[in-house]
Formats: C-alpha cells, structure tokens, sequence
C-alpha cells in the first residue's frame, strides 16, 4: 500500500481533531483526490479558478445536487482548515438545492408496505423507522439500551452532526420490540448484523425497502428516508405542532421542517376557502 503523503496525512489529522467521522473524511478524501485527478497536479497547487472550473465540469456532467455539494464542502475544508487559506472557502459557491417534493406514503400504504417485508428484523427495524421518524443509519445504530421503557422514550445517540436526541416510544411499537426481543435475543445492537457486535447494514434495510415495495404493489420509490417523511406528514395531519416536528426529527432548522406543509393533502383539503365565508348564491338563472 502506497504511503500517505504529507498533505493527505495532515488533512486528515484536520479531520480527526474535529471529530468528522469516519464516512465524511472517507467522503472529503475522495473528493479532494478526484479534484486534483482532474487536473492532474497536486491540490495544494490548484487556485480557485480550477475550483470554480472544475464545478462547472461537474455540473455539465450532470451531477447531482447533494453530491455537488459534498465536494464544496470538502474543498472548502481543504482550503479553509488543511491550507489555512480563509478567503477562499466563502468564495466556493454550494450548488442550489432543487425544490422538489417529498416522497410520501398514505398510512394504507404504510401498512401494506410494512406488512410486505419478508424478514423479522427488517420488518421490525423499519416499523421502528416510522414510528420515531428515525434516519437509517440511526435505526441501524440502535442498542438495545437506548430503549428507554420507563418514560417512553427512546435515545439516538449519534444523529445527524453527532447530536443526540430523544424520540418518542409509542406503546405499540414497545409492544413491537419486545416481541422482538423475545424471539431474538439481540445483547447489544438492537439490529445486529452478521455478528452481534456490529449493527445491521444500511444497505440491507434499502434491499428490505425495494423488495417490500415491489411485493406491495406500490409503484413510489420507498426508502427508509420516505418513511421519516411520511412519520413526518402523518404527524402535520394529525395536528402536531411544527415545532415539535422539528425536535423529533433533528432538523436545525425549522425551514426543512416546514416542506412537510407543502406536501400534507390533509391539511391542504381541510383548509376552508375564503368562500366558505360568503353568503352567496351562484346557481346560475334558469
């Protein structure tokens, strides 16, 4: 295996220091060794009109929004922390974020959908899912302790940005999991993988998701994702405040919370119309 060089073994003690974990310096790695492929000269050498060249590569090629802006966020990191050149990150422009809608599920889908899933673990794994709203990689990390029974609540000890927060256990799902647990005996991670000190892999769940949806009859797109927006929605409808909403799903902002509102049929058929107010009579003469 080739050695590390300097500059690569410094952007990555960078990365340690600030505690990114292991997938996001796997991610700004690669993003960084592809950028100076491209030009085929060491990053440390490249200016910001190579930065603003390449992102016009990438968006001729047609890359995607969220990939994008993950090599933003690596340059920017690279040049900001591992060079120490402070001007250039705010001049590395993130790639607008297109306005597209939700994937959402009808609660009938949702139990047509659940019901499909052929596997014990995944079946319980994505209920767990909806019910709390949870990301993939947090239902894949849960451990048996992090249900917390006694007040209802279960802990998702490294969310998004390594925040930790708390979301609720309804009674039903408890029920759920301790069904679960009796037949299953997991000891640490609630979904273990192949062996009992790993979790189960995200890439199972997805598999689980296809296969489940296709079984279903449902022709939408499902993943694990879809189903915390659905959790999400369910919740709108139901009355639930936003805020809350927000807490729940880890959101920072309560802008990314919001969307939820554009997408709510329930709310939206619900809503009275100025009309509805007016006494008038618009049968048209006989």
């Amino acid at each position: 295996m080739a050695a590390l060089s300097p500059l690569r073994r410094r952007m990555i003690e960078d990365m340690t220091i600030r505690n990114l974990s292991p997938a996001t310096q796997r991610s700004y790695i690669h993003a960084v060794a592809r950028f100076s492929d491209y030009f085929g000269r060491s990053p440390d050498k490249l200016t910001l009109d190579d930065v603003r060249a390449y992102q016009v590569h990438l968006a001729s090629k047609g890359v995607a929004w969220g990939s994008l802006n993950q090599v933003v966020c690596a340059l920017r990191f690279f040049y900001g922390v591992t060079l120490d050149q402070a001007i250039i990150p705010e001049r590395i422009p993130y790639a607008r974020e297109p306005r597209k809608l939700p994937t959402v599920l009808s609660a009938e889908e949702v139990v047509r959908f659940l019901e499909a899933v052929s596997s014990l673990k995944a079946r319980v794994a994505l209920t767990t899912a909806y019910a709390a709203g949870l990301r993939v990689s947090e239902v894949a990390a849960l451990k048996v302790a992090d249900i917390e029974s006694d007040r209802m609540v279960m802990r998702i000890e490294n969310g998004k940005g390594g925040k930790q927060r708390y979301v609720m256990l309804s009674a039903p799902l408890l029920g759920v999991l301790r069904s679960y647990w009796r037949r299953t005996r997991p000891s640490l991670y609630l979904f273990p993988g192949r062996t009992p000190d790993k979790p189960i892999e995200p890439t199972v769940l997805h598999a689980a998701c296809r296969s489940a949806a296709a079984a279903a009859g449902i022709d939408k797109r499902v993943s694990v994702h879809v189903l915390r927006h659905s959790f999400a929605t369910h919740l709108l409808e139901s009355g639930t405040d936003i805020r809350i909403i927000q807490v729940l799903l880890g959101h920072e902002n309560l802008s990314t919370t919001a969307r939820y509102t554009h997408v709510s049929t329930g709310l939206i058929a619900g809503t009275a119309s100025p009309l509805d107010r007016l006494s008038l009579d618009v049968t048209p003469p006989e």
